[in-house]
């Protein structure tokens, strides 16, 4: 069997995951890791018997599929590289900043027939997948996502960085076209507006019954 060659650009928080998935699948080997910090590429490729490399070009040579874990701001550029090359791609969400760029990507990845995935891992929640068999034409939604502060992600404001998976999830039930959209924000712990709501208003002909 021909094990499918992976590598991983960015092997922080989450790319150092993707890693040792690639390395563990029986499927796929992990040939190598690309990260600003040589230290820290070097100990995870080490860890996994990969390659550290410093130089793209030369990465995207030795791989089929890879793994982005780069800050979000970096998405688009390095998404970019990866797709022109001929690879398939797995981008942590979100897929870019601007949507421009995300139906760029997105074009890119069908004329080189390439596989481009983003990591919206909610979407495979087991839980999410019990209550979607109960759930048929749902008229609210709240969505609550909290955690401790940490400067992982601020590069964005948190509609990319975290509420993207409840927008993303709101829209997977499809409640209907979107008519308006409404939001409010304030700077707390960063330059980034971290408290947002936004609001889906119920398309007509929907039931306002609340779930039971």
């Amino acid at each position: 069997m021909v094990k499918l060659r992976a590598g991983v650009i960015g092997v922080g928080h989450l790319g150092q995951h993707h890693a040792r998935l690639y390395a563990s699948l029986p499927d796929s080997t992990l040939v190598g890791v690309i990260d600003q910090d040589q230290g820290r590429a070097a100990g995870i490729a080490q860890k996994h018997g990969a390659r550290v490399f410093s130089d793209l070009p030369d990465f995207l040579k030795q791989v089929e599929v890879v793994s982005i874990a780069v800050p979000t701001s970096s998405h688009y550029s390095v998404t970019k590289a990866c797709l022109e090359a001929g690879k398939h791609v797995l981008v942590e969400k979100p897929i870019a900043v601007l949507p421009v760029e995300a139906r760029e990507l997105v074009e890119l990845a069908t004329r080189n027939r390439c596989t481009l995935q983003v990591g919206h891992s909610e979407r495979f929640n087991p839980i999410l997948q019990v209550m979607r068999t109960h759930i048929q034409k749902p008229v609210l939604f709240e969505c609550y996502r909290l955690g401790t502060y940490s400067g992982r992600g601020t590069d964005v404001d948190v509609v990319l960085d975290l509420m993207i998976h409840d927008l993303d999830l709101v829209l997977s039930f499809d409640p209907g076209p979107v008519e308006d959209v409404r939001a409010a924000g304030v700077t707390v712990l960063s330059s980034r507006r971290w408290v947002c709501v936004d609001r889906f208003p119920v398309p007509p002909g929907r039931d306002r019954t609340p779930i039971g």
